[in-house]
């Protein structure tokens, strides 16, 4: 793994998009003791993104990682070549859209340090889509994170020829001096590598509640009470790779691929039709306070949005605190 030391750790950085990604982003940025320049175009961005750090800084502090942090260590710009002006690292979070994120590319390129990086936070588009808005993408790459980036410390990196050398090893550094774990993507396909992983599991979990196997309920406990708990401490090839004793991971296979493939044969393939979303929705309604579809379209009571937001949160941040120590 590439160590931080190796290379200088940026001071100065931007954010692009002040939206829910990127105010989490700038949050994080100002936490690691960084200065933000943040860049939007709607309306009362800043006291969004202000009362947005305000919200989260206490989960910060939780987390250990505001030693250094100065919440108002922060500047708001209308325009985006403003913001990048001096920034050392720019996190791009603009919408999900090729035009909108390559029409930015474009205002901000004359306006960047010569060894600035840009790492864009998209979750649909690839890298290749948005190098097209770039006369020069050497110092372009993804930098892809799971929401809420100050909370969830995965960052998926992705670079390919024509980007510099240098650019993905200090992406690294940097992110790893913020407190991220970060992962390389080798190839570039839809969807990276962890949505690719959720969307999976998603279907299965979708399938078992329509063929009537189980409800929402008990398709949710099953994995936070089960497998997503050996999950959060290793993935699933180093689990199954201890899962059959000193043999490790060719005894597994030995033992088991009879049954994985009878099982992945008989995998469901759901589409999200209405009556399967109805399904979901009427599942998750008695847990979690949604209102039915004949009340209010399923939408959720925003206290009880607010109280279960809340409680994950606080889960996540007591096991993050209380592996930290024995990460290796």
């Amino acid at each position: 793994m590439t160590q931080n030391k190796q290379y200088e750790i940026p001071v100065h950085t931007a954010v692009l998009g002040a939206g829910v990604i990127g105010a989490s982003w700038a949050a994080l940025f100002l936490a690691a003791g960084r200065s933000v320049a943040v860049y939007d175009v709607t309306d009362n961005f800043e006291q969004t993104v202000r009362n947005y750090v305000a919200n989260v800084w206490p989960t910060l502090e939780a987390l250990a990682l505001t030693t250094h942090g100065n919440p108002d260590n922060i500047t708001f710009h209308d325009k985006a070549s403003s913001a990048v002006d001096g920034a050392g690292f720019i996190q791009e979070s603009v919408p999900e859209r090729l035009e909108i994120k390559q029409a930015l590319y474009r205002e901000i390129e004359e306006s960047l340090s010569s060894d600035a990086i840009i790492a864009s936070s998209a979750s649909g588009l690839t890298l290749s889509e948005m190098q097209g808005g770039w006369h020069k993408p050497a110092r372009f790459i993804l930098g892809h994170p799971f929401n809420p980036p100050h909370l969830i410390p995965l960052v998926e990196l992705l670079a390919n020829s024509k980007t510099d050398d240098d650019v993905l090893p200090k992406a690294e550094a940097f992110y790893h001096h913020i407190g991220k774990v970060t992962i390389r993507v080798k190839r570039e396909v839809p969807a990276h590598v962890a949505n690719r992983l959720q969307a999976a599991l998603w279907r299965e979990a979708i399938s078992l509640v329509a063929d009537g196997v189980a409800s929402v309920e008990d398709v949710d406990k099953a994995i936070w009470a089960g497998p997503g708990l050996r999950w959060a401490a290793m993935g699933p090839h180093q689990l199954f790779h201890l899962g059959a004793g000193v043999g490790g991971m060719e005894e597994f296979c030995n033992r088991y691929a009879p049954s994985f493939h009878r099982w992945w044969d008989d995998l469901g393939t759901p589409e999200l039709t209405p009556e399967t979303v109805r399904l979901l929705v009427d599942g998750l309604s008695n847990k979690s306070g949604t209102s039915t579809a004949s009340d209010s379209g399923g939408k959720q009571n925003p206290q009880q949005h607010n109280e279960d937001a809340a409680y994950r949160d606080e889960l996540i941040v007591a096991m993050l605190n209380a592996t930290r120590a024995m990460r290796k």
